[in-house]
């Protein structure tokens, strides 16, 4: 499980749930419930940490809670 704040939001536009890695900039997955939403971010999460090591980029350390107006 990341250590990074996922946020797991409806989108009523999409007719599904959205989940967003604030931290991770274009880190977002989608599901039909949930649930499926949080499994599918974990795997975008690390997806986008390789490739971020693998092309050199600078990888955030995850800063836990984050305050969301």
């Amino acid at each position: 499980m990341s250590k990074y704040e996922v946020i797991i939001y409806w989108s009523e536009a999409d007719k599904r749930y959205l989940a967003h890695a604030p931290e991770l900039p274009g880190c977002i997955a989608d599901g039909q419930n949930y649930l499926e939403a949080a499994r599918n971010i974990e795997h975008v999460i690390n997806d986008w940490l390789e490739t971020a090591q693998m092309i050199g980029r600078e990888i955030p350390p995850p800063k836990g809670k984050l305050l969301h107006a």
